[in-house]
């Protein structure tokens, strides 16, 4: 009788054998550390996809590997960034576009426009500077500076508060001078590949000196919105707005792009910008648009 029971049990304990987990295939693993040791995201996500379909039984193996090689690169990318400098890690774009005519009228129109960003482990600095200038005939008929700092605060993976400190010139409008800050908080809606899509809103106080001399200070509410969408590899559509309200006075400036790659570090893009100013001191209504087709370098 005892000698039934030995059989017996191996019979029953078969099943849970035939239900391990397969190996993965020494030549798939291979070329998925192959990959990872490469480091570039895509190919790591296009070869474990191909392995996962062709070796159903070793997924959870395979998604082991990809997770390892994530935690091991988020490590050292948070590493990197604590122990770096304030001066360090900074990227950023120069973005140039203007015109030039002569005959019956002499015209030159300049635009440009700088920005640099330091991404952090919660902290995130944006400083940008833009300027328009046009002249016509020896009269300037736009001539807008720009100088802005943006610091954010992530306190979690959607939500952030933000800062914001700016200067404005813009003499077609009838201002000298305009500061603002504000502070608020904010939220990322969307987070894909694709498509990002992000709000912010506070309130905000603005200093503005006029060209007659009058200065004057306003303390209201400022929002903004910000969408990116990735049409493709090289095409990328921006829409851009932020808007104040300050008793009974409103002002918006919104910025639509279309993006396109011309080389690695190199974009060319096709604007339209529009900045619309309810009432200042010098107009009741003041609505201005311009167009620009520009080339940007990032580095």
């Amino acid at each position: 009788m005892r000698a039934c029971l030995i059989p017996l049990a191996l019979l029953f304990a078969a099943p849970a054998h035939a239900a391990d987990p397969a190996l993965l295939p020494p030549s798939v693993r291979e070329m998925l550390e192959a990959a990872i040791a490469n480091g570039n995201e895509t190919d790591i996500a296009t070869v474990a996809k191909i392995a996962r379909q062709t070796n159903p039984g070793s997924a959870d193996e395979i998604q082991r590997l990809v997770n390892s090689w994530k935690e091991r690169t988020k490590a050292t990318h948070d590493t990197v960034i604590r122990e770096a400098r304030f001066t360090e890690l900074w990227t950023g774009r120069v973005e140039a576009g203007g015109f030039r005519s002569t005959g019956s009228t002499s015209e030159i129109g300049i635009s440009g426009t700088a920005t640099a960003t330091r991404n952090g482990i919660q902290w995130s600095h944006k400083l940008s500077a833009a300027a328009d200038y046009r002249r016509a005939n020896g009269v300037t008929s736009r001539e807008r500076y720009f100088a802005g700092y943006e610091p954010k605060y992530q306190f979690d993976p959607r939500g952030f508060a933000y800062g914001l400190a700016q200067f404005e010139r813009d003499t077609s409008i009838g201002y000298d001078e305009r500061y603002t800050a504000s502070v608020g908080v904010g939220y990322k809606l969307i987070v894909s590949k694709p498509v990002d899509l992000l709000v912010d809103i506070g309130p905000s106080v603005r200093h503005a000196k006029y060209l007659i001399g009058v200065r004057e200070t306003k303390l209201g509410a400022r929002g903004s919105i910000a969408l990116a969408w990735r049409a493709s590899p090289t095409l990328t559509f921006k829409q851009t707005a932020a808007g104040y309200a300050e008793s009974d006075v409103y002002s918006l400036n919104a910025l639509t792009s279309m993006e396109t790659k011309v080389a690695t570090r190199w974009s060319a893009a096709l604007s339209y910008n529009v900045q619309y100013e309810s009432e200042t001191l010098l107009s009741s209504r003041n609505f201005n648009t311009l167009s620009r087709v520009t080339l940007s370098y990032d580095f």
